[in-house]
């Protein structure tokens, strides 16, 4: 053999080598992603993307009202959250897709979640008279009264509503003290639900709402206060929505100088709720950005978690305007009670 064609098979293999090392390369360098593991991964995240979906179109047309979706409607703000680690991992995954149907819903829940964060509304004039009002759900009326009465001292409250209140509860109120803050009350015969109040009551208990209600006065001007306290979904929803559509039922006309606060068992994502706001009302917490604190479960002895969900508020027409809003845990409640600072309007 020649020095010349030693050298030409010399290189002959070494080509072919080159070839076999290449194309062995390329395949050890195709993705992982995109073998089977891939492939399972996003039918994973398709079926998990299925429950903020059905939740995006429940609220979209309002499937919620007196149905069974009204008990996981309240869980939308953590399928928004569900929905953007989901569009970060299809993304990762390269499914166009799915990253095109995740990158929808997360925009058209923040498109309803982040106003919530963001304050707004009319500043308080300096000289508008203030109103600093409470609502507290004493569980089935087995709150701490000493820790009610010391909060209303605490916080200067100035009207108290309460919801689950027994008739023990009531004389263990004024036991603890409760009188000597606020003596004036409206607590009808047959309800769960009571005003105390410190200042000077108007005009008699307005018929039309289907609640606890009196008008006090406030620097001169007169403020409806309407206690609120809707039967819970997970027991009944369509006895909820009923609850809810009679308020919405009475607000028309009545909604300018009034404050609705209570347990309405209604986040602001629940057709029903946004209804009742749509008669004229602002929710306090969402006016100040504080629109997705929560207020339930608070220590509940059958659900051990953090407080998750905000069911308890305070909504005030437009004669009125927030100033601040807070949130207390009460021993023995499952609700943290909602204080809040209003200025009546000229």
């Amino acid at each position: 053999m020649t020095d010349r064609t030693a050298k030409s098979t010399r290189k002959s293999a070494t080509k072919s080598a080159g070839k076999g090392t290449a194309k062995s390369t390329r395949k050890s360098a195709s993705p992982a992603g995109r073998g089977p593991g891939r492939r399972a991964a996003l039918i994973g995240c398709g079926v998990l993307l299925l429950g903020p979906a059905v939740l995006v179109a429940v609220r979209l047309f309002g499937w919620d009202d007196g149905t069974v979706w009204a008990l996981p409607m309240a869980g939308l703000p953590y399928a928004a959250l569900l929905s953007v680690l989901l569009l970060v991992a299809v993304a990762v995954l390269r499914g166009r897709w799915l990253t095109g149907v995740a990158a929808a819903l997360v925009v058209l829940q923040l498109w309803w979640l982040i106003p919530r964060l963001v304050p707004g509304g009319a500043d308080a004039p300096a000289d508008a008279p203030r109103l600093r009002v409470a609502t507290s759900n004493n569980f089935m009326g087995q709150v701490s009264p000493k820790s009610l009465v010391d909060l209303v001292r605490d916080q200067r409250i100035d009207v108290l509503a309460v919801e689950e209140q027994s008739d023990s509860a009531a004389d263990a109120l004024d036991a603890a003290g409760i009188r000597a803050l606020l003596p004036h009350r409206e607590r009808p015969a047959g309800t769960d639900t009571a005003l105390y109040t410190r200042l000077p009551v108007g005009s008699a208990a307005d018929p039309a709402w289907p609640t606890t209600n009196l008008t006090v006065d406030v620097g001169g001007r007169p403020v409806q206060l309407v206690a609120v306290h809707t039967y819970y979904p997970l027991g009944d929803a369509r006895r909820w929505a009923e609850g809810l559509h009679d308020l919405r039922a009475a607000a028309p006309g009545r909604t300018r100088n009034a404050v609705l606060l209570g347990d309405f068992n209604a986040t602001l994502d629940h057709k029903p709720m946004r209804d009742l706001i749509g008669t004229g009302l602002t929710d306090t917490h969402e006016e100040l950005g504080a629109g997705l604190l929560p207020t339930w479960p608070q220590d509940h002895p059958d659900y051990p978690v953090p407080a998750a969900i905000q069911i308890d508020h305070v909504l005030h027409g437009p004669a009125l305007t927030a100033v601040d809003v807070s949130e207390h845990a009460l021993p023995r409640s499952d609700h943290r009670a909602v204080v809040a600072e209003l200025a009546v309007l000229r």
